[in-house]
């Protein structure tokens, strides 16, 4: 009987250890740039860069219909849970965010579902460059890490953003 018991609890262990180190295994997770600007923007032709920071998103009629900015470049020290966690963020030509986005990443899908789900990536949706500094995000438990990287992602480029705003924005 001890024997069975032991041979049980050891089958137990090893099978836990194998399902936890299948859930940690990183698995990249491609978000393709031109989707996530067409999710706001869904007559967005093409994106041209205006400076180090800002690129402007044209229509087919080669319209500015809004603008955006990509901390894929910038913030490669920047870490969440597993790797680099780049941002995108789109604005309107009055430069009032209409989105944030998670690029291209190695977070655990589960957890940027969680964040999604509880409006983390929406906190500074409708809010201008500056108002948007002040946005303070709760803690997420469970995406902790991913939420504060994203954060800091945010953070630069809202700073840097404003400090480099591109000049004679037209729609």
């Amino acid at each position: 009987m001890n024997r069975l018991f032991l041979i049980t609890v050891l089958t137990l262990i090893f099978s836990m250890t194998l399902m936890a180190q299948k859930r940690r295994q990183p698995v990249q997770t491609i978000i393709s740039e031109k989707e996530v600007v067409q999710s706001v923007y869904p007559d967005a032709e093409k994106v041209e860069k205006l400076n180090d920071y800002w690129y402007k998103i044209l229509n087919s009629k080669n319209k500015t219909i809004g603008l955006a900015m990509s901390s894929m470049k910038f913030c490669t020290e920047v870490r969440g849970y597993c790797n680099t966690t780049p941002v995108l963020i789109i604005t309107d030509t009055k430069m009032v965010i209409r989105k944030i986005a998670l690029l291209t990443h190695w977070e655990t899908p589960g957890y940027v579902r969680r964040l999604e789900n509880s409006g983390f990536f929406a906190l500074w949706n409708n809010k201008t460059l500056k108002d948007a500094q002040k946005v303070v995000p709760d803690a997420y438990t469970g995406a902790t890490m991913t939420a504060m990287a994203v954060s800091k992602n945010v953070s630069f480029l809202l700073e840097n953003g404003l400090k480099n705003k591109p000049k004679n924005i037209r729609g």
